[in-house]
């Protein structure tokens, strides 16, 4: 028996070692891509292409090891499948402008549905999900400071470094200010809500509260006006259902804290610079002016007519538009600056009215979880991830933070983690003490007004 159980021993432990390589590489892929410019850029599309392929090719090991193939289904799948069939078939009946753009977009939401799926099968347990809040609000803190202390001495490049090609409006380790903006909407709820909950130490609450805070300041730095829309209706939302659960004065209290910092970094570093930009309407920098945008959104609902039912193929709204324009720039037009409208071009009503699906099934298989969210860490974590992937649609009605990979994956894998069901507790160890009636021996709640420390 000893002979027989040493490889079965071996082979757990490596499958325990390749789960942990997946969740860490999993997430790791997710904090790789804003880190790279947004992951625009071919080397670090690629990136995230080949190292999803890896970590599939080690689930797959995992399986192997495992002695069976254990797949946690995610309703959200069933969208994300029917959008990628609508891919293939617009490369299969030649029904896109520019095959080479749709192909190369396919293998990139390959890629990201490739990194939902793992996500959806690693992340289950809620020791996992309280380790991935400490790394997500750790991660956002940083990059918000990192942003704070370049807005402060700025000299036109990239980490100080690289010069932009095409120009653009650097903030953080984004040339566009506003998919800075977008990254913080996703982010910002993650330690909004640990500060919120009861299940996190007082200085924890603290110190996330203040991180939160610090990464609400520099979307208004940013000089974003779409991610300055999208928060506040983040924490609208957010105080709209504090109010409705009729949480007390402590929460009060922290969310006025929270707010007086906000307050005082605005106007530390702000000034006068802040009100102008949320006052002005016109054109900043190597922004589009309020006018052009609407002439593209008129220009782009021209080319949907053209083609409603399969649109001009993912990708092809650059390589179309052209033929489309009714006006003189200077700009070169990549991108609808409307996510939906730009979703309505290339993949027609088929596309949109599969967009439409996803997100009521997201909506509805998420807002069944979030009952008891100060209490119960998949409650928790799920109201996180609605607020962002909140913030973020809205925004995409005034800009295109989801045509940016790095952006595209946050907020899909989120969408993912949202609709999962809820995540597994450790087992609670049970006393041999006779003398208790059987109820007291296993209290759901019990510890549950104890602060936790290992948020």
């Amino acid at each position: 028996m000893r002979v027989d159980s040493i490889p079965i021993n071996q082979w757990r432990e490596q499958s325990a070692q390749l789960e942990k390589i997946l969740f860490y590489g999993i997430f790791g892929l997710l904090l790789f891509g804003p880190l790279a410019f947004g992951a625009v850029e071919p080397w670090s599309i690629f990136v995230l292409e080949a190292g999803a392929t890896v970590l599939f090719l080690l689930w797959m090991l995992k399986q192997v090891l495992d002695g069976k193939v254990k797949v946690r289904w995610n309703p959200v799948f069933w969208p994300m499948g029917v959008f990628g069939g609508l891919i293939v078939a617009q490369i299969v009946l030649h029904r896109t402008a520019y095959r080479h753009d749709t192909v190369s977009l396919g293998l990139l939401y390959l890629a990201l549905g490739t990194l939902c799926f793992l996500s959806g099968q690693t992340l289950v347990r809620s020791a996992q999900v309280r380790r991935l809040a400490l790394i997500f609000s750790v991660y956002g803190a940083a990059i918000a400071v990192f942003a704070l202390l370049q807005g402060i001495s700025p000299n036109g490049k990239l980490y100080w470094i690289r010069q932009p090609r095409m120009g653009g409006w650097i903030y953080g380790p984004y040339v566009n200010h506003n998919h800075y903006a977008g990254l913080m909407e996703m982010l910002i709820p993650i330690p909004l809500i640990v500060s919120l909950t009861r299940m996190a130490a007082p200085k924890v609450r603290a110190v996330a509260a203040a991180s939160a805070a610090v990464m609400v300041g520099t979307i208004f730095l940013s000089g974003s006006r779409g991610g300055m829309l999208a928060i506040m209706a983040e924490l609208v939302i957010l105080s709209a259902l504090l109010v409705r659960q009729k949480r007390g004065l402590r929460t009060a209290i922290g969310i006025g804290f929270f707010l007086a910092i906000i307050a005082s970094l605005l106007i530390w570093v702000g000034g006068a610079q802040l009100s102008e930009r949320i006052a002005s309407v016109g054109p900043g920098h190597t922004e589009l002016s309020g006018d052009i945008r609407a002439d593209i959104d008129r220009d782009a609902l021209h080319m949907f007519l053209k083609r409603p039912i399969m649109g001009w193929g993912l990708g092809g709204f650059p390589i179309v538009y052209p033929q489309f324009r009714t006006f003189y720039t200077n700009f070169f037009i990549n991108e609808a600056h409307d996510d939906y409208l730009q979703l309505l071009v290339e993949m027609g009503l088929l596309g949109f009215g599969t967009m439409v699906w996803f997100l009521v099934i997201l909506y509805r298989s998420a807002v069944k979880k979030i009952g008891n969210w100060a209490g119960d860490i998949s409650g928790a974590m799920t109201l996180a991830c609605l607020l962002g992937m909140s913030g973020i649609l809205i925004h995409s009605a005034v800009d295109f933070n989801l045509q940016i990979p790095a952006n595209a994956a946050l907020f899909y894998v989120m969408a993912t983690v949202a609709a999962s069901e809820p995540f597994a507790k450790p087992a609670r160890k049970r006393r041999a003490v006779r003398t208790k009636p059987p109820e007291e021996m296993f209290d759901p709640l019990a510890g549950l007004h104890q602060p936790a420390t290992n948020f």
